[in-house]
């Protein structure tokens, strides 16, 4: 029979694999919203407009998207953030391979080798990723949040997004993908720090049969409302902007890097690992970030096995 420690391993890791093909299909449907809205007389979401709330298609995506964020908050309530986040890559995967036969891009061949590079560098961070975590209880993550200097860390990605919002987007947003993403990552990891404390106090308050309902929820629930709200509103002015093949990669670069980094602050879940296992784990999520920049930097050009012959 397994050790606790490697059923909740095994349970977050599948949890966290059904949630990417969710994912991975809701950012092809949410697409295929915006794109029905085009030529009409609603004001298109680059633009500030919201004519997607009425499209039974984008709800539809959104609907998936929450089923996979169901599954990805389960998951964190099993496994430690350092994990779940880069198999986030894994969602990528699914969109590369539906995109063509829905949305009609293209995926040449550095797309289909960035696919299979994907594929290798998750499984390393599989590997070698931290399986748990050191914080077993909502009061351990209260006090590691004053302790740590986390909120030093929330200060920081509030006011940066702030000054975003006020000064570079209305400027670059239109023209450079990195400016919508950058505000949708950053919020993005508040959220994950949000989900990994409510799904431990869940979790632990079904197993000890504790009252859940304290001010730390309702602070977490309205913190990852506030959040995920942002989220989507950012996210959908990239993917109305940019195709959803360039989209996709750089938001999970950005986004488990903002993880990653507030997970390292704040639950130190790094420290359980040998340093060989590390090492392993960034080389894995280096792989996976070439892979992703061999899908979307030539994402443009018609490259064939023929042709390199």
């Amino acid at each position: 029979m397994m050790e606790t420690s490697t059923k909740d391993f095994v349970i977050g890791l599948s949890l966290a694999i059904a949630s990417c093909f969710f994912i991975g299909s809701s950012f092809i449907i949410k697409k295929l919203g915006l794109l029905r809205l085009r030529g009409s007389s609603s004001t298109p979401a680059a633009d500030g407009g919201f004519g997607y709330l009425r499209d039974w298609v984008w709800w539809t995506g959104l609907i998936t998207m929450g089923l996979g964020e169901a599954s990805n908050f389960a998951a964190y309530a099993f496994a430690p953030a350092a994990l779940v986040t880069p198999l986030g890559a894994l969602s990528i995967l699914v969109s590369a391979v539906l995109a063509p036969k829905f949305l009609n891009e293209k995926l040449n061949l550095l797309g289909k080798l960035g696919c299979m590079l994907c594929m290798l560098g998750a499984c390393v961070i599989v590997i070698h990723a931290p399986k748990e975590g050191d914080v077993k209880s909502l009061q351990d993550l209260n006090k590691k949040i004053f302790e740590s200097g986390f909120l030093y860390y929330v200060l920081v990605v509030v006011v940066l997004t702030m000054y975003s919002i006020k000064f570079i987007v209305p400027r670059y947003g239109k023209t450079n993908v990195a400016v919508y993403i950058f505000i949708c990552s950053s919020i993005g990891s508040l959220s994950v720090m949000c989900c990994k404390g409510l799904g431990l106090s869940i979790r632990k308050s079904i197993s000890n049969s504790e009252p859940f309902l304290n001010k730390s929820f309702l602070m977490f629930i309205l913190a990852l409302i506030i959040c995920i709200t942002i989220q989507m509103n950012y996210l959908n002015k990239a993917l109305d902007s940019f195709s959803s093949n360039l989209v996709n990669p750089v938001h999970y670069i950005f986004f488990t890097s903002f993880v990653i980094l507030a997970s390292s602050i704040l639950f130190q879940e790094w420290r359980s690992i040998a340093s060989i296992d590390v090492f392993a784990t960034l080389v894995g999520l280096s792989i996976v970030i070439i892979a992703l920049f061999l899908i979307s930097a030539f994402n443009d050009f018609q490259i064939t096995l023929n042709e390199l012959y």
